[in-house]
């Protein structure tokens, strides 16, 4: 009789055992369950663009050898350009240090920083210098003809390069004519060369020339 009672409670805890075991086994299972429901999928958010990347994306989309002078970091960079208002960007860029002058003599800044969208035809330090010192000097004095010749470079609306060909409207009122196609463009009746176009700021793109264009 005790040999039967010690078989039986043998028995018991082996199957005590058993069920510990196997509820151990599945309590693993759904710990790997839960850690597979946590792992990363393909979906999830990509991580946001460093500062070198945003240069490179403003950078991109630019052409000419012109873009070669411009600033590879800071305010004047194509990166930081592109965060700042026509204006704005431009007189931080080292090659637009006189039309940046010319602008602000005319008192055009804020009308240039607050405008919606615009396309603006930059000339260069350069550009400027074709001039003869005693004549650019006396358009710098004459704030009528300053404003009428710096608003003979800006366009309402921003046109991308495919858009760019044709006669387009000035702020002055007239008409200019860019010629060309892809990456090689003459602007106005002065031919000016697009040195580095398709510059992005914040409210407009620009189109940096090597020639003062006249109205």
């Amino acid at each position: 009789m005790r040999a039967h009672t010690l078989r039986r409670t043998a028995a018991a805890g082996s199957l005590l055992a058993l069920s510990l075991t196997l509820a151990a086994c599945g309590g693993n299972d759904a710990k790997a369950a839960d850690t597979d429901d946590k792992a990363p999928t393909s979906d999830s958010p990509s991580e946001p663009m460093t500062p070198s990347e945003t240069s490179k994306g403003a950078m991109a989309q630019t052409f000419g050898a012109g873009c070669a002078s411009v600033p590879t970091t800071g305010a004047g960079s194509f990166d930081g350009m592109s965060t700042a208002p026509v204006a704005s960007a431009a007189s931080a860029n080292p090659l637009l240090k006189t039309l940046v002058t010319a602008v602000t003599e005319a008192g055009l800044v804020d009308t240039l920083n607050g405008a919606e969208a615009l396309t603006v035809f930059a000339p260069t330090d350069d550009a400027f210098a074709k001039v003869p010192a005693k004549d650019l000097k006396a358009v710098l004095a004459d704030k009528a003809l300053l404003t009428k010749i710096l608003t003979h470079h800006v366009i309402a609306g921003q046109l991308a390069p495919e858009d760019l060909a044709g006669p387009h409207k000035t702020l002055a009122g007239d008409m200019v004519t860019v010629k060309g196609s892809g990456e090689h463009f003459k602007v106005g009746k002065e031919n000016a060369a697009v040195i580095c176009g398709n510059v992005p700021t914040a409210n407009a793109t620009v189109y940096v020339i090597d020639t003062l264009l006249m109205p």
